[in-house]
């Protein structure tokens, strides 16, 4: 008769995390290597799914430590230190290594092995979590399973359902975001400020 084995305990998020820190999974597709960006916490409130990585992230190691960074904060109306407290901001992107560029310029989709081996391991533990905040196509589609690019705006102008689940869909804050708000002058008046009392919903108390 088999002897029973004792049951091993679960991950921990700690120890789930220093697993992808140290990932090379998707390494020899990665132009500048593996360098997973992400931050995690037991007492996040809220949690930011973005893209991937870019250059200048890749070079830090900070995430969102870019100018579609500073247009992020300004659309939360978050500053530095409280956007990079840890203890309340989790930011775990689509993509946690920079996946290089596409062939006609732009920065290269997520590496699609990424999110189904790491989300479940660095999000569910976060218990906490009030409001998670799918910032960009690729975030949306991991999340949501929609939309192509053309449905962005429908999914953002369509906020408040997404948002009684928790969710709340964003474009990139890139440079590209200006005209695209520019002319969708509701995304201003309408979803920024749902966006900032969401926000600080979720980080109250």
């Amino acid at each position: 008769m088999a002897a029973h084995l004792p049951a091993m305990p679960p991950e921990t998020l700690e120890e789930a995390a220093a697993a992808a820190r140290a990932c090379t999974r998707c390494g020899p597709a990665l132009p500048l290597g593996p360098r997973p960006v992400f931050r995690v916490s037991p007492t996040a409130r809220l949690l930011i799914i973005g893209q991937a990585p870019g250059t200048k992230v890749h070079a830090s190691g900070i995430p969102w430590n870019d100018p579609s960074g500073d247009r992020l904060r300004s659309w939360l109306q978050l500053e530095r230190e409280d956007f990079y407290d840890a203890s309340r901001i989790a930011i775990v992107s689509a993509g946690l290594c920079y996946p290089g560029r596409m062939p006609r310029g732009g920065d290269a989709p997520p590496r699609p092995e990424c999110a189904p081996l790491w989300h479940p391991r660095l999000i569910d533990p976060m218990r906490e979590i009030r409001l998670r905040l799918l910032v960009g196509t690729y975030a949306i589609r991991s999340v949501l399973g929609r939309p192509a690019a053309a449905a962005l705006g429908q999914t953002v102008q369509g906020f408040a359902e997404p948002l009684s689940r928790g969710l709340f869909p964003l474009p990139h804050p890139s440079w590209r975001t200006r005209s695209w708000a520019a002319q969708r002058p509701w995304f201003e008046a309408e979803v920024l400020p749902a966006l900032r009392d969401a926000v600080r919903a979720a980080l109250v108390g």
